[in-house]
């Protein structure tokens, strides 16, 4: 909750595609992911979660990647290996359909 009120008293951010301080509204599902790449405007998450098999009756792991626009105001703060919440937006390209919304643990804590 803290990264959220440092935001809101910064609110210089021009980005359209932003859902804090931008036009952008959230909707749908939401994920915790660790960011496994950062690319400009953009990130790569990766989170594991448990998939039925039914011929076998066992649950399985699976790891699962999504690609989410990172917004002008978050570049600075999230980095490889930091736990981050994103959550589904409309469409913004032809892979990311998801928006960071917030930075929960830096990559030092989450070791």
């Amino acid at each position: 909750m803290e990264t959220k009120n440092k935001m809101n008293k910064e609110s210089t951010c021009t980005d359209k595609d932003c859902s804090i301080h931008g036009k952008l509204k959230t909707r749908g599902r939401a994920f915790n992911g660790v960011v496994v790449s950062k690319h400009d405007k953009r990130i790569a998450i990766e989170f594991e979660r448990m998939i039925y098999i039914g011929k076998y009756e066992r649950y399985a792991r699976s790891k699962s990647k999504m690609h989410a626009r990172l917004p002008a105001c978050m570049e600075k703060e999230v980095a490889v290996g930091d736990l981050v919440k994103i959550a589904e937006c409309r469409p913004l390209s032809k892979t990311i359909h998801f928006v960071v919304v917030e930075k929960i643990k830096d990559a030092e804590e989450l070791k």
